[in-house]
């Protein structure tokens, strides 16, 4: 995976377009002048999270027993579970209102650090640990990304208005479908991979 298509996946899965609304409900109630510096601080601890769970995933997964192809699939499955909720969204779930101002929950997590993302960091690190520097700078990359179009969140709101987030929103889970798919079909050919090397007993 190159760093474009890292930093892609990483960017359709923090969905910044799909977020904008529930931001901007999260922070009905924070004062707008104070609105960009609780958003840059949810993006840094969300940050925080995924970085250790880039690094430190893998010996977590090691003590649970759990296998790269096994990871493979089920970052496939969640992957793919997200995709088809951005492009058949419902009207439940994070949508209701926040009392006060937020603090990691919601906004980090789920909404930027959700299982989804920190799923793909998690995968990556452990299927090519040694490309840690390409998947750390997609991962900042997409996050820059990400926090730049949810600062902006209001502007956008106002100029493409609820149809035009939602028809963006669908059109990255249509991506975020694709790329779910090949990663699913990865993790069972590993799986078949390392099935049939065994020695027969």
């Amino acid at each position: 995976m190159t760093l474009f298509s890292a930093a892609l996946l990483f960017f359709l899965v923090m969905d910044p377009f799909g977020n904008i609304p529930l931001f901007l409900s999260a922070l009905r109630q924070t004062p707008r002048e104070r609105q960009p510096r609780v958003i840059v601080r949810e993006m840094l601890i969300a940050l925080v999270i995924l970085l250790v769970f880039m690094f430190f995933g893998q010996q977590l997964m090691d003590l649970l027993e759990v296998s790269p192809a096994a990871l493979g699939v089920a970052g496939g499955v969640v992957l793919f579970l997200i995709a088809l909720k951005m492009v058949f969204p419902d009207a439940g779930g994070l949508h209701e209102q926040i009392e006060g101002e937020p603090l990691v929950v919601p906004l980090a997590v789920p909404l930027i650090a959700g299982p989804s993302a920190i799923s793909a960091a998690m995968l990556m690190a452990s299927r090519q640990p040694g490309d840690w520097p390409l998947w750390t700078g997609a991962l900042l990359i997409a996050w820059a990304a990400s926090g730049s179009i949810l600062l902006a969140a209001t502007r956008l709101s106002r100029h493409l208005g609820a149809r035009g987030l939602v028809a963006l929103e669908r059109l990255m889970g249509l991506i975020l479908t694709v790329i779910a798919v090949q990663m699913l079909l990865s993790g069972i050919a590993q799986f078949l991979h390392l099935t049939t090397a065994q020695p027969a007993l």
